[in-house]
């Protein structure tokens, strides 16, 4: 009974797309095992869970797919989870006394929801008012990337961009809007394959005044 009720509890925060904290949960010894040996013991048990499924993997199709799940799960989609990974954001002095907004749209990213392991995809917004300093427009794209690639609820993945621009640009006038789709919604579920979700955050000036919040929501709706 015990395991009924546990299994009826996590099984109703996943249908409820519940967040646990802002921090992405982390064991406190999460970087201790190399990349190297996590896609060995990764291989191992996605081949278990093939075999299963009743997978024939001596088949031409299946026997490297255990591997190639584990290198990508390491090295690409949940790479973000390593700080080691994390984008250096050098900052540049801001010669041109630039001091207008700076906002750079439809940047696209892809994450997995922490609740199925299934792909979240869609357009981030991102907008900021200096302080002095500017930042590359890439290293906006690689931030955005970096906390996209780990398990993931779109609440937190907002938050958490969010909060690395404002400790990298030194600024508390920053904004984003994110805007995407769920495959824990579309493929299974409930299966809606219309519906999106929009998340914000807002600082600074984007929070206090709303005259630069619409100035933002008006340069992300123009049309190209």
């Amino acid at each position: 009974m015990g395991i009924n009720i546990a299994r009826a509890s996590f099984e109703d925060i996943g249908d409820e797309h519940v967040g646990t904290s802002l921090e992405t949960p982390l064991r406190e010894d999460a970087f201790e095992m190399e990349d190297t040996l996590k896609i060995e013991l990764i291989e191992k048990h996605f081949r278990e869970i093939m075999h299963i499924m009743g997978l024939d993997l001596t088949d031409d199709s299946l026997k490297g797919t255990p591997h190639r799940v584990a290198k990508m799960y390491v090295k690409e989609v949940f790479s973000g989870l390593d700080p080691k990974n994390k984008p250096i954001a050098k900052l540049f002095e801001n010669k041109y006394k630039y001091n207008e907004m700076l906002v750079e749209k439809n940047i696209t990213f892809f994450s997995h929801c922490e609740h199925h392991f299934v792909p979240i995809h869609g357009k981030a917004h991102v907008a900021y008012i200096s302080n002095g300093n500017v930042i590359g427009l890439s290293k906006i794209n690689r931030i955005v990337q970096y906390f996209s690639q780990r398990p993931q609820v779109q609440e937190r993945l907002t938050m958490q961009i969010g909060n690395e621009l404002k400790e990298a640009l030194g600024t508390d006038d920053v904004a984003v809007i994110m805007d995407a789709d769920h495959m824990c919604v579309s493929s299974r579920g409930v299966k809606d394959t219309t519906s999106s979700t929009l998340t914000s955050f807002y600082s600074g000036k984007f929070e206090k005044d709303e005259q630069t919040r619409i100035e933002f929501i008006k340069y992300i709706s123009l049309e190209r």
